[in-house]
């Protein structure tokens, strides 16, 4: 396929600027569904939560384990599709368990398979879902519908911010945590701010670039997870996400002198240490970039542009909504089409 001219715009470019304003609509349109949901689930008072994703999805619900964890106080484990939809060794520890299953399709064989099995063994299975009328949303007992409308992109854009918007919503709404409510209702200005905020300044450190380290912690984990799928995905660029912690035990010693290190600080409590490891990549020589609190990227010899007195939770967010205008411009530059990535298609189907 022929290459897309840099300045040519794109299906992804164009859905990702629509995520702010379907974030806000969706806290409107999920509202009593959610604090239905919020009571159904302090009632049940599970031992423990489980999700079940691929792809997206899944750092999307590395994003759920971490808000049940310190919002909810509840373990929340990674169940993975495969167990169930191949294996039919989905354990009986899960009746009464919630199963968050996470699918932008609702339609991938292994997710279906495996949801089923998790239900036959009497786990409570709630389907975040872009398409409420999907089998994945039929087979469930709490649908929460992340309202992103068509997305024809290959690469996910939207969707994914929708779904974060949504599980952050059915954790505040859980935990019964006015903050997060709050500063979920009042997401929109910064989240359009995020939209437009303009990272293309990166774009020159990237262009060339074959491998790169995508760092996070704590709520931008799943940020970094997500970015890294996004650089193989759309820009033909081999990234790997590591926690900013566990990056120093081992993977550290593969950055050199030149090699691109991208940084999502977290707000919170998670950016111990940031400033100390950026330090130590600097020293080798690496071309740190980061978005964050200045005191905590200060090393960064590209600081992006950022709003770091957000909410921990909604700064996550809009730090993967920036993201993706990068990768949309980072794909183009590099010959890519965003659009289109070879060998993948909208839904995967797997088994």
């Amino acid at each position: 396929m022929k290459p897309m001219s840099f300045n040519a715009p794109t299906r992804m470019a164009t859905e990702a600027l629509e995520a702010p304003a379907l974030c806000l609509a969706q806290l409107r349109r999920n509202a009593d569904l959610m604090r239905e949901a919020g009571q159904r689930l302090r009632a049940l008072a599970p031992p423990f939560a489980a999700t079940l994703a691929r792809g997206s999805s899944d750092q999307a619900a590395s994003f759920a384990k971490f808000l049940l964890e310190t919002r909810v106080g509840l373990p929340t484990v990674s169940h993975a599709p495969s167990i169930g939809s191949l294996y039919q060794a989905t354990s009986d520890k899960f009746r009464d368990v919630p199963l968050i299953a996470i699918s932008q399709s609702g339609r991938s064989p292994d997710l279906l398979a495996a949801a089923q099995e998790a239900s036959a063994r009497g786990a409570l299975v709630i389907a975040v879902v872009n398409d409420a009328a999907s089998p994945l949303a039929e087979l469930a007992q709490i649908v929460i519908p992340v309202h992103a409308g068509a997305e024809t992109s290959v690469a996910a854009t939207k969707s994914f911010v929708c779904t974060l918007f949504a599980l952050a919503h059915l954790a505040a709404e859980w935990s019964g945590d006015a903050d997060l409510l709050d500063a979920l209702t009042h997401a929109g200005p910064l989240l359009e701010q995020a939209a437009r905020a303009d990272w293309s300044a990166a774009v020159p450190l990237l262009a060339k670039a074959q491998e790169m380290l995508v760092l996070g912690r704590g709520p931008t984990l799943p940020i970094a997870g997500e970015a890294a799928l996004k650089l193989k995905e759309t820009c033909n660029l081999h990234a790997e996400a590591f926690s900013s912690a566990e990056v120093a035990h081992g993977p550290m010693t593969l950055v050199g002198a030149g090699d691109p290190v991208l940084a999502f600080a977290p707000l919170d409590v998670a950016s111990t240490g940031l400033r100390e490891r950026l330090e130590d990549f600097t020293a080798r020589g690496a071309r740190v970039i980061a978005a964050g609190k200045p005191e905590d990227i200060a090393p960064a010899a590209l600081v992006l542009p950022f709003a770091p007195d957000a909410h921990p939770i909604i700064g996550a967010i809009a730090q993967i909504q920036s993201f993706y205008g990068l990768a949309n411009a980072l794909s183009l530059a590099r010959g890519c089409n965003p659009d289109n990535p070879p060998h993948l298609n909208k839904v995967t189907s797997t088994l």
